[in-house]
C-alpha cells in the first residue's frame, strides 16, 4: 500500500504520526527509535527540526516521515544533498515509496518531473530558486541532508541561502556531526516563526568501542578477522595507499574455500574490462575490496553489493566513506590521524573523524562497531623493541629508537582520545556573494537594493564579514550597470526612489548548468568552419568550460615536463636555464589565447560568466588526436588509479558536447567525435550513460538487480562508432610510421612483422622525406572500407609530401572477433604503393 495511501484526511498530526509509525513497522519492519520519535512529532506539529544524531539513527526515515508529512497537507518539500549521486539515489528511493507521479529531481544536468510535490536537487538548486522567489517560491518544507556541508568553503553559501530567504518554509536539518547550533537554531525560528527543535545527544543504537593499537598493521588485521569484527574498513588518506594495502592482504587468508566460492558465484560474468578491473578482479575473489572517487562506477558498485552481501571481509579504502557511501561495516581501522588537505599535512578534525567513525557498527546486525586507531610505524615499532628488551635498564639505554619519517606531523593516542571526546567543531558561516547571486535577487523585482542588504545582513558570519560581502556585492554592481546588464531609473514607490531592473532575459537556471555555455557558443560562431580542425576546435571550445580534472592534467605536465627535459638535454642546455625554462611548461591549453581574449569581451556585456573559470584543456582532444583507446590513453599516463575520474570527465564532456553545440554548428567530423567519444564512454562503463538516460526516461526502481550489470552493446553495434574506432587503430600505425618505428609496428601487427614494416618503411622513406599526421592526414577520406557481413576490407592513406596519395596500408577487420574482444581485431595484409 503506497505511503501516501496513509494520509489521515482531513490532516491531524497525531492520526498522521501513528500512520507513519504503523507504515514503517508494517512495511519496513522497523520500531521507531526515541530520537525518531521526538523528531516526527515535531515535524508532524509543524516545527523546524535539527536533528543531529549519529550514524544508524535512521535519519532517512526521518526524511521519509517528513516528506510524508508535507505532502499530506498539500505543500511542496524538497530534499538536498551534496553531490549529485545521493540526490538520484534518494529520488529513486522515493520513487519507489511515494511512486513517480509524486517525486522529481533537479540536478543542473538532468530534470525529471521537476514539478513533483517531491522534488530532491542539489543545494545549490534550492538556493538559486530561493534567492530568484525568496518568500513566493513554491517551497513548503526542505530537508537538507549532510547539513555540516553550511562549513564547506566553496558551497557552503547554497546551505545557508535557503535558511535566510524562505521563512515560509518548515526546515529539518540532518546531519551526524554539527557541533553547537543553537545560533543557527535561534536564528531559524525568528525567520520562520516555528519552533525549531534539536534532537540531539542520542546514544547510538549500535554503540562503538574505541582501540588504539600498537601491533603492526597486518597483525591488527588478523586479530580483528580472526575475533569476528569483520567487515574491516581500513581507512586511507590517498588512492594509492588503498590499492597498496589490499594488495598486501592478498598474502593474508582473509576467506575461506567455500567463502571464495560464493564470490565467484555472486560475480558470475562480470566484466572486469580494465588493468584496474584485473587487479580488483582478484582481490575480490580473495575477499577484499577497494574503494575510492577514483574507480570506476562499476566497480564501486560491485564492491558495495559484495560488501552488502556480507561476502568481502575487508575493504580498503579512503576517507570518501563518510559522505553517504552505503557499505555496510563493523570495524573502521584508520590507517593514520592526519591527511594532506591539497595544502599541508594537517590532523583530522573532529567532524572528519566521526563521520569516518560513525559509519562502524550496522544496526540490525551488530552489537556494537569497533573504531581501532593503528599507531604509527615508528611508534609500533618502538613499543615492540622495548618489549623485547624487557626492564633490563642497560638493554633500553643502548636501544636506537626508530624515528619519524621526514616531515611527519605529530600524532599518537592522546591524540585518539582528544579525538573521541571532541564534539564536531562549530559551523562557521562560508556565505558568498556571485554575479549569479546579484542577478538572481535584481531579478525576482521589488526593491533590490534592500533585498540584497538584508541578505547579506542576515548572513550567519561577524559584521567584518558581511561588511566584504557588502563591498563585494556594489562591486559586482558597477560591473553589471557598466555592462548595461541591469539598469537604474527612478521609481517614487521604491525606497531610495530608484528601481533596479534586469535589461536581458535570463533563463530560469543560467547560473547552474554549465555557465559558460553561452560563451562557448559565441566562440564557436566565429570559429572557421572550412578549417581542417574545426571540429577539433569546437572540443577545445567545451573542454575549457568544463571542470578540470586535476590528475590528468597533472599527468599530462608531468610527461611534457620529461619530454621537454629531454629535448633541452639535447641542444646542450645547462641545468638553471632548464629549471628555468621548465616553469613555462604545463599541459596542452590548445586556443587558450583565443579563448581568453573572447572571454574578456564577452565579460564586459555578460559579467555573470566571471563567476565561472575558463580552463583551456585538451583531454578528449588529445585522446582522439593521440587515437588512443581508453585503456591506452589510461596507460600512457599513468592514471590507471584515476580511470573512474577519467571515464567521468569523458562522459561529462560527451554529454556537454551534445547538448552545448547547436546542430547546425556540429558537421560530419564532429559528429564522428561525438559518436566515438559516446562508444568509449558506454563500452569502458555503460552506466554513467545509462544512469543519464534512466533520469531522464526513469524506468521501475533497481531492487534486485544482479550484481553483474548488462553488458553493453558490442563495438561492431554503432557502425558509425566502430568506423571511427577502426580509423584509429589505422593512423596509430601512420603515426608509428611517421616516426620510422618499425619495431613498435611489429609488436602491433606480429603476423605482418617488423621485418617487413622495417622494408616498407625504407622503401617509402627513399622516395619521401615524411609521412603526415595532422589533421588532413587523419580525415575520413583518408580511409577506404569496403564492409560485408563478417569483415571489413580497409586501406588507410598515408599523406605523403607530394599528395601523391599513392602508399597505402591494406588490412582486414573481422567483425566476429572484434565483438568477441571488444576491440578492433585488426590484420594487415599489405603496406606499399597503390
Amino acid at each position: 500500500m503506497p505511503l501516501l495511501d496513509h494520509a489521515p484526511t482531513p490532516w491531524n498530526a497525531d492520526e498522521a504520526f501513528d500512520a507513519f509509525a504503523g507504515w514503517a513497522f508494517d512495511e519496513r519492519g522497523l520500531s521507531l527509535y526515541p530520537a525518531q520519535e521526538e523528531a516526527l512529532m515535531e515535524i508532524v506539529s509543524g516545527a523546524n527540526v535539527i536533528l543531529a544524531t549519529p550514524t544508524g539513527t535512521g535519519k532517512s526515515l526521518v526524511a521519509i516521515g517528513a516528506h510524508f508529512a508535507a505532502v499530506a497537507q498539500g505543500r511542496r518539500t524538497f530534499y538536498t544533498a551534496p553531490i549529485k549521486a545521493l540526490v538520484s539515489e534518494k529520488f529513486f528511493d522515493l520513487v519507489a515509496i511515494f511512486g513517480a507521479e509524486q517525486v522529481g529531481m533537479v540536478t543542473g544536468d538532468s530534470s525529471v518531473n521537476p514539478d513533483a510535490p517531491i522534488v530532491c536537487c542539489t543545494a545549490e538548486i534550492l538556493a538559486n530558486i530561493a534567492l530568484r522567489q525568496a518568500a513566493e517560491a513554491n517551497v513548503g518544507q526542505v530537508v537538507m541532508d549532510e547539513f555540516h556541508f553550511y562549513a564547506d568553503p566553496q558551497r557552503g553559501w547554497a546551505w545557508q541561502v535557503p535558511l535566510l530567504t524562505l521563512p515560509q518554509a518548515q526546515f529539518v536539518l540532518m546531519s551526524a556531526t554539527l557541533g553547537d547550533v543553537d545560533r543557527i537554531a535561534d536564528d531559524l525560528s525568528a525567520r520562520t516563526g516555528r519552533d525549531t527543535a534539536q534532537v540531539t545527544g542520542v546514544e547510538r543504537p549500535v554503540p562503538l568501542h574505541f582501540e588504539y593499537a600498537m601491533t603492526p598493521v597486518h597483525e591488527t588485521i588478523d586479530d580483528l578477522l580472526a575475533t569476528q569484527r569483520a567487515p574491516v574498513y581500513i581507512v586511507h588518506f590517498s588512492q594509492a595507499a588503498a590499492l597498496e594495502r589490499a594488495q598486501a592482504l592478498t598474502s593474508t587468508k582473509v576467506v575461506s574455500r567455500e567463502q571464495r566460492d560464493r564470490i565467484a558465484e555472486a560475480i558470475g560474468e562480470f566484466r572486469f574490462t580494465t588493468r584496474f578491473g584485473q587487479t580488483l578482479s582478484r582481490l575480490v575473489r580473495a575477499g577484499i575490496g577497494v574503494h575510492h572517487a577514483g574507480m570506476l562506477p562499476k566497480y564501486r558498485r560491485l564492491v558495495e553489493q559484495l560488501a552488502q552481501q556480507g561476502l568481502l571481509r575487508v575493504i580498503c579504502g579512503t576517507d570518501t566513506l563518510g559522505v553517504g557511501i552505503n557499505v555496510p561495516i563493523r570495524t573502521v581501522l584508520l590507517t593514520a590521524l592526519t591527511k594532506f588537505d591539497g595544502q599541508r599535512m594537517r590532523h583530522l578534525t573532529a567532524r572528519e573523524f566521526h563521520q569516518i567513525a560513525g559509519r562502524a557498527g550496522r544496526a540490525g546486525f551488530d552489537t556494537a562497531g569497533d573504531v581501532v586507531a593503528q599507531a604509527p610505524e615508528h611508534e609500533a615499532e618502538n613499543a615492540k623493541q622495548l618489549a623485547k628488551v624487557g626492564d633490563d635498564p642497560k638493554r633500553r639505554r643502548k636501544l636506537v629508537k626508530k624515528k619519524a619519517p621526514e616531515g611527519f606531523v605529530s600524532w599518537g593516542e592522546p591524540s585518539f582520545l582528544k579525538l573521541i571526546d571532541a564534539e564536531p567543531e562549530p559551523l562557521q558561516s562560508q556565505m558568498q556573494v556571485s554575479h549569479s547571486m546579484l542577478l538572481n535577487v535584481i531579478g525576482r523585482g521589488g526593491d533590490a537594493f534592500g533585498d540584497m542588504r538584508d541578505l547579506i545582513r542576515a548572513s550567519h558570519g561577524t559584521r567584518r564579514q558581511q561588511l566584504a560581502l557588502e563591498r563585494r556585492a556594489l562591486a559586482i554592481y558597477r560591473t553589471l550597470r557598466l555592462a548595461g546588464v541591469v539598469e537604474q531609473h527612478p521609481d517614487p514607490s521604491m525606497p531610495g526612489g530608484q528601481r533596479i531592473s534586469l535589461t536581458v532575459d535570463l533563463p530560469p537556471q543560467f547560473a547552474l548548468n554549465q555557465p559558460l555555455s553561452p560563451f562557448a557558443l559565441e566562440v564557436i560562431d566565429v570559429l572557421d568552419p572550412e578549417s581542417p580542425t574545426h571540429h577539433l576546435d569546437v572540443v577545445s571550445v567545451i573542454e575549457a568550460t568544463l571542470d578540470d580534472p586535476r590528475p590528468i592534467l597533472s599527468q599530462q605536465q608531468f610527461l611534457a615536463r620529461g619530454e621537454a627535459v629531454a629535448a633541452m638535454k639535447a641542444d646542450g642546455i645547462e641545468y638553471d636555464e632548464r629549471m628555468e625554462l621548465l616553469e613555462d611548461v604545463t599541459h596542452p591549453k590548445p586556443l587558450e589565447e583565443l579563448l581568453t581574449e573572447a572571454l574578456r569581451v564577452f565579460a564586459s556585456s555578460q559579467p555573470w560568466v566571471e563567476d565561472a573559470a575558463l580552463s583551456p584543456k585538451s583531454v578528449v582532444r588529445d585522446m582522439w588526436e593521440r587515437a588512443m583507446t581508453f585503456a591506452e590513453y589510461v596507460q600512457h599516463y599513468g592514471l590507471a588509479r584515476s580511470e573512474g575520474l577519467v571515464l567521468r570527465y569523458l562522459s561529462d564532456a560527451y554529454r556537454a558536447i551534445r547538448q552545448t553545440v547547436p546542430e547546425e554548428a556540429k558537421g560530419e567530423e564532429l559528429g564522428d567525435v561525438i559518436e566515438w567519444l559516446g562508444s568509449v564512454v558506454r563500452q569502458v562503463d555503460s552506466s554513467l550513460l545509462d544512469e543519464w538516460e534512466e533520469l531522464m526516461h526513469p524506468t521501475a526502481d533497481d531492487d534486485g538487480a544482479p550484481i553483474a550489470p548488462p553488458p553493453p552493446p558490442t563495438i561492431v553495434a554503432n557502425p558509425r562508432a566502430f568506423r571511427i574506432l577502426v580509423r584509429n587503430a589505422l593512423f596509430q600505425r601512420v603515426q608509428l610510421a611517421a616516426l620510422d618505428r618499425a619495431e613498435a609496428l611489429g609488436e602491433l601487427d606480429p603476423t605482418f612483422g617488423r621485418d617487413a614494416w622495417g622494408d616498407v618503411l625504407d622503401a617509402y622513406y627513399a622516395e619521401h622525406d615524411a609521412i603526415g599526421t595532422g589533421a588532413d592526414a587523419r580525415s575520413a577520406r583518408m580511409l577506404d572500407v569496403e564492409e560485408s557481413a563478417t569483415a571489413w576490407e580497409v586501406q588507410q592513406i598515408l599523406a605523403d609530401p607530394a599528395g601523391d596519395h599513392d602508399w597505402r596500408i591494406w588490412a582486414t577487420i573481422d567483425l566476429e572477433a572484434s565483438a568477441e574482444a571488444d576491440e578492433v581485431v585488426l590484420r594487415v595484409t599489405r603496406v606499399g604503393r597503390l
